[in-house]
């Protein structure tokens, strides 16, 4: 007789947890719960210790429980990168939420809702498209768009260009509207990214730092009030220049989790990731030196595999296998050496486990994440889904 197991959200919805890690359905995502406590608290004390505020980005887990845990139980001060999101947590009691996506007209009135039902709610704007959406669509009740300034410091993400004399154009505008209440700036600084070790990521911090500077001074100068200096990303707050004591917030995300980008940079040890994705072998593949798993890239994603082929897919306890192909749903394994795969090792069924090069990337397209501690389930969380 066939044995049909329940699929993660049969099993969120009846309440079945399953009792160990070997339990759990393949493909699936695993949290280690002592180790985002662990580095939740190491993220509060760095700001604490430099005197800056904490707010941290929603958008790696989008999670409810981490969200709790990551602003230290106050539900207060957090960042996220969709408006479903930012629904999310309003609607299960978080309060003074930043949407940090460049805002654009067709988006204006579910934003307007979130301000009137929160007390405090804040969007970003880039150009002066969002800046005229905003002026077209004042606030009621005495309230006003509270606005932060985006600004790209050369790598070409969002943000406007921070030589560029648009920056205190569209900075004059809003602070003189009385339907804006300009915060302030914020870099995501992602030049970061190019790093290779902590020191590396300490320089470009100060650099950005100084660039924040150097344009609060520009505010100054035209007459401008700027309160909040915000950075973001998780190298520039994992690693910090002790010179960024000057700035008002950070705005990290992915260091709740770390992955493998992250070690490779230099923002954190292997020994800080607190995640998994756990898959089973379905398949074995001699003529072509490669077995099968249950694991395509709607279980782990495509994100860093041609740029990083052997770090894309770190198996634990078996460093020298890695993925080199998918399908919607399995993954083909190799090893990385060329040697010939011993499929003893690999027995049809056996559970292997992959830490992701992306976190962020892996944990989307999972809509339940098992949290363990040792080998013990102890919870399931369902994060946010949409835009």
């Amino acid at each position: 007789m066939a044995v049909f197991l329940p699929s993660p959200l049969e099993i969120l919805e009846r309440k079945e947890m399953p009792t160990t890690i070997s339990d759990v359905p393949t493909p699936s995502f695993l949290v280690d719960y002592d180790k985002v406590k662990k580095n939740a608290q190491k993220m509060i004390d760095t700001c604490e210790r430099l005197g800056v505020q904490l707010r941290p980005h929603m958008k790696t887990h989008k999670t409810v429980e981490l969200g709790t845990l990551m602003t230290n139980g106050t539900n207060r001060t957090i960042e996220v990168s969709t408006l479903e999101e930012a629904e999310f947590y309003a609607k299960n009691g978080f309060d003074d939420i930043l949407y940090a996506h460049p805002l654009i007209a067709a988006r204006i009135e579910r934003c307007k809702k979130l301000a009137y039902r929160l007390k405090a709610f804040h969007v970003m704007i880039e150009n002066f498209h969002g800046l005229i959406a905003l002026l077209s669509s004042p606030l009621e009740n005495r309230k006003k768009w509270s606005v932060y300034l985006e600004i790209d410091d050369g790598c070409g993400r969002s943000g406007v260009p921070w030589d560029s004399g648009d920056v205190i154009k569209l900075a004059k505008e809003a602070s003189e509207s009385p339907y804006i209440d300009l915060q302030g700036l914020y870099l995501y600084n992602g030049k970061t990214y190019e790093a290779t070790d902590s020191k590396g990521i300490e320089n470009t911090n100060k650099e950005g730092t100084d660039l924040l500077q150097t344009l609060h001074k520009r505010f100054t100068d035209n007459n401008m009030e700027c309160r909040t200096l915000a950075i973001g990303n998780t190298p520039s707050c994992s690693r910090p220049h002790e010179g960024m004591n000057v700035l008002t917030e950070f705005h990290p995300g992915n260091y709740i989790f770390y992955d493998m980008q992250q070690v490779t940079i230099g923002s954190c040890d292997i020994d800080d990731i607190a995640c998994r994705l756990t898959t089973r072998v379905i398949g074995h593949k001699p003529s072509h030196n490669i077995f099968l798993i249950d694991c395509g890239f709607l279980a782990l994603s495509y994100d860093g595999m041609n740029e990083y082929p052997n770090q894309f897919s770190t198996f634990v306890d078996n460093p020298d296998l890695k993925v080199i192909g998918f399908s919607q749903e399995i993954g083909k394994v190799t090893t990385k050496s060329g040697d010939k795969l011993n499929y003893d090792k690999y027995p049809i069924g056996s559970q292997l486990f992959i830490i992701p090069w992306h976190s962020c990337a892996t944990a989307c397209q999972h809509t339940v994440f098992y949290v363990h501690s040792g080998n013990k389930i102890t919870d399931m969380w369902k994060p946010a889904k949409g835009w």
